[in-house]
């Protein structure tokens, strides 16, 4: 009888097993959610944030805000995630500048964080081209023909940036290397910032994710020079690629993902993970991303986070190549 007993504790344990989800999962979340933007209200990665954390808000039955924080190229807003306490109420929704913000750090000669070892990957969130462009006044059609005019013409250019070690401070200093030329670093808190300087013709060149910028391209306010991406965008389908012009060392994808501090418990990062998915697969999001160029996409945790680090360490290379000095 007793030997009996015991067969059904076992029996009853294994089948409770079947349904036994994590306490911090079960529980997770009991108090309002930040999801911090390292850059200033207006571009790609706040429009995204925003989607994102209505769509939690919806889901998860808590406040889900958006705290922008912008200042040296994204890094600002990654420190105070990094720093935060690991239980999923501090998010990051990070982009192509994450894995460069090490590296903006160590230009800008202060190191507080580690992007690859300060932060748990939750997924992907989009892909986003990015596309290099100018103010109207620019008498170049291409990337390729702006090369020529600043060797032939001696032009005193500026090109714009969202901060030191950004993508578009890499992009900048790469592109001057590569075609022998020269221009000013002028480096701004975000993209927004940046892209009014461009429409006033105060600064010459710049570039973002494009969403951040289509609707001035659609309407002639800026000229697309070079999209960076492997292919040529279709809402763009004239624009050369960087390589299509001779400038291979230009290109990559744009993404925005989205970031919790390390340490953070794994059915916490899980249950996040599945929140994302369901609010990107959502027909609204996607009608919305469509409207921006974007291509609404999720990963597993594991393979953000190798994604990340293999990114940082091809982008340590660039800049260390590029030789870019510190600021």
């Amino acid at each position: 009888m007793v030997a009996t007993g015991r067969v059904a504790l076992v029996a009853l344990l294994a089948a409770g097993a079947l349904y036994w989800v994590p306490a911090p999962a079960q529980q997770f979340p009991t108090k309002p959610i930040r999801i911090v933007v390292p850059f200033p209200p207006g571009g790609t990665t706040d429009v995204v944030a925003r989607l994102v954390a209505q769509r939690f808000t919806e889901s998860m039955k808590q406040s889900v805000v958006v705290d922008n924080r912008g200042g040296a190229g994204g890094a600002l807003g990654a420190d105070i995630v990094a720093k935060a306490a690991p239980d999923g109420y501090t998010l990051l929704m990070a982009n192509i500048t994450f894995p460069l913000s090490s590296v903006a750090q160590t230009l800008a000669k202060r190191s507080p964080f580690n992007a690859e070892t300060d932060f748990e990957g939750v997924s992907i969130a989009v892909y986003v081209p990015f596309v290099i462009t100018a103010h109207p006044s620019v008498p170049s059609k291409d990337l390729r023909d702006l090369g020529a005019l600043l060797r032939n013409k001696k032009l005193q250019y500026n090109y714009g940036s969202t901060g030191p070690g950004s993508v578009m401070h890499v992009i900048g200093e790469t592109f001057k290397r590569d075609a022998k030329v020269d221009m000013a670093h002028i480096a701004f808190k975000g993209a927004a910032p940046l892209k009014l300087e461009l429409l006033s013709g105060r600064i010459q060149v710049g570039g973002d994710q494009l969403s951040t910028s289509l609707a001035e391209i659609r309407a002639g306010q800026l000229k697309s020079l070079a999209t960076n991406g492997s292919k040529r965008i279709p809402v763009l389908p004239d624009v050369p690629t960087v390589r299509e012009q001779g400038f291979a060392s230009l290109e990559f994808e744009g993404w925005n993902g989205l970031l919790a501090p390390a340490k953070t418990p794994r059915a916490v990062i899980e249950r996040l993970n599945q929140e994302l998915r369901k609010a990107i697969a959502s027909p609204e999001v996607q009608k919305r991303f469509a409207e921006l160029g974007v291509d609404g996409r999720t990963s597993t945790p594991g393979e953000l986070r190798e994604f990340f680090v293999s990114e940082s360490q091809r982008w340590a290379k660039v800049v260390e190549a590029a030789k870019i000095p510190k600021q």
